[in-house]
């Protein structure tokens, strides 16, 4: 092993013992509160107050701190903390989204049609397959890195070609391009929530639209897939295949030759299952342009005046909506290759799911109560108010600040995994921050969401690194962390600097992200 080599895994090691010492998320939250609460005590004590002003130094805004750590702030918070949970947006969003998922994963629906991708693609598009196949499976969340690796691993083998590429590939998709799709997934209405419940610390009636990103996630996938695909070809695979060549490592597969068929009651299940979600998408388009629909809206009932509404009544229920996208295929496909035979077993599909969730509404509980303490304390808009003074101070442009918060985000997603957990800290402040110097609620998440996504593949306190290195040693024996990150290193970097671009390209544009998705918004 050279030098440079072990400089590198040992930086790695330090990175993963940093990030393993860190208190679990729940704990940081519950760290966070207390913060707030004594915080909010020493501000109210000194008396300080934040001022927000125009470009013509007319006042806006004037806020001071709201003492917490008080008797009046003690029964506030005993008084309200079941309202806090319960209302909490991205709990309900979550939760109710992940209805229809479960049944879709759980059936095998998912998992089958991310195979079929791989499995049936002609020979030259193997490789941008392979891309699409891991952004696309972050429909089902984090099945991608279970499903896809050894899936991947097996089919470049069988078609001569190393594979230690197709699981660096195919990895490299999964977790560098989880937060694209060309598609709504479960990932939207929960950041969405954060995020509308952070800029809601400055203006109280702000929404987010789920949808918001919709637009610059699709162009994302189509950058990554193009981009993935000529990376892999010009230099991961060339450099790959040259140490791990697939002659000799012929007879090293554990993966059996069922991995690359799909069964023919499969093949019918899925065909039905597109057909269904098909027959559900008419329906559900014809209910929104046909007055007897009920996701219908009269000429002029859109808008901001008196008797409007904000939004389209399609996207106020989207993620209903997306529990029907999810739950129609996943059933029809269940019940044609029989892993649906009851409503118990639905039942069943859809508790067991929610049982994974259990952590999640552990983490939103505690969540809620920092959030809302931020916000009640004024804590929130005056911390918004000064840092929006202090990035004002600097004249730049709106994607100068955003290429910062991509460093920013990039960084700290090497110690800190959990996606949610993170924004739901960093759209607490950043939300509010950037929402006082003109920059969008969707575009500092449509932002988070580049500098969480380029280094999932690179750090070591991804739960599914264990996983991916397990699949890589079907193959290479005596791989270890160093292996896994040499492969998958050259992707987050190429893919940092390509998003980064997209982003800034985006912006000059004036594109917007999504539907309801602005890159501006006046304070």
């Amino acid at each position: 092993m050279s030098t440079t080599t072990a400089k590198k895994i040992t930086f790695l090691e330090r990175v993963e013992r940093f990030g393993n010492a860190l208190p679990d998320p729940m704990t940081l939250f519950v760290l966070g509160a207390a913060l707030v609460f004594l915080v909010s005590a020493l501000a109210a004590g000194q008396g300080w107050t934040s001022e927000l002003s125009n470009a013509k130094g007319e006042l806006l805004r004037s806020e001071s701190a709201r003492n917490l750590l008080s008797a009046e702030g003690f029964r506030w918070l005993f008084q309200n903390l079941i309202r806090i949970f319960v209302e909490f947006r991205p709990l309900g969003m979550v939760l109710a989204a992940g209805i229809g998922i479960a049944v879709a994963e759980r059936s095998g629906f998912i998992s089958t049609a991310l195979k079929g991708i791989l499995v049936y693609v002609p020979r030259q598009l193997l490789t941008p397959a392979t891309f699409f196949a891991g952004i696309m499976s972050s429909m089902a969340i984090d099945a991608g890195y279970i499903v896809l690796p050894p899936l991947a691993g097996a089919i470049y083998k069988a078609v001569g070609r190393s594979p230690v590429v197709g699981i660096a590939a195919v990895s490299a998709g999964v977790a560098s391009g989880f937060n694209a799709n060309l598609l709504v997934t479960g990932l939207d209405p929960l950041l969405a929530g954060f995020t509308e419940s952070a800029a809601r610390i400055l203006s109280p009636d702000y929404a987010v639209n789920p949808a918001c990103n919709l637009y610059f996630m699709i162009a994302s996938t189509i950058m990554i897939t193009l981009l993935g695909w000529a990376l892999t070809v010009w230099y991961v695979e060339p450099r790959l295949a040259a140490r791990y060549p697939a002659d000799k490592l012929a007879g090293e597969d554990s993966t059996g030759p069922a991995a690359l068929e799909i069964a023919p009651r499969e093949r019918r299940g899925l065909m039905l299952a597109f057909l269904s979600t098909l027959v559900a998408a008419a329906f559900l388009w014809a209910c929104q342009h046909y007055p007897w629909g009920f996701l219908y809206d009269a000429p002029g009932s859109i808008g901001t005046g008196e008797g409007q509404t904000p939004f389209p009544t399609y996207i106020s229920v989207i993620v209903p909506l997306l529990i029907v996208l999810f739950l129609v295929p996943g059933l029809t496909y269940g019940l044609v290759t029989g892993t649906v035979r009851s409503d118990r077993d639905v039942v069943k599909m859809m508790s067991d799911y929610m049982a994974l969730m259990g952590n999640y509404v552990v983490l939103a509980f505690f969540a809620a109560i920092f959030v809302e303490a931020f916000a009640h304390s004024n804590l929130g808009i005056m911390v918004a108010i000064e840092g929006g003074n202090f990035l004002r101070s600097f004249e730049l442009s709106s994607w100068a600040h955003m290429l910062a918060f991509i460093v920013v985000v990039a960084f700290i997603n090497m110690f800190v995994g959990s996606m949610s957990a993170k924004w739901a800290m960093l759209a607490t402040v950043f939300v509010p921050m950037f929402m006082t110097i003109g920059i969008s609620p969707e575009l500092t998440q449509v932002t988070y969401r580049i500098g969480d996504s380029v280094t999932n593949s690179v750090t070591p306190l991804n739960p599914y690194f264990v996983v991916l290195l397990v699949f890589m040693r079907q193959y290479v024996k005596n791989a270890g962390l160093g292996t896994l990150i040499s492969a998958l290193l050259p992707y987050a970097v190429v893919f940092g600097i390509a998003w980064s671009v997209l982003l800034v390209l985006w912006i000059q544009a004036g594109l917007p992200l999504g539907p309801d998705g602005p890159l501006t918004f006046t304070p």
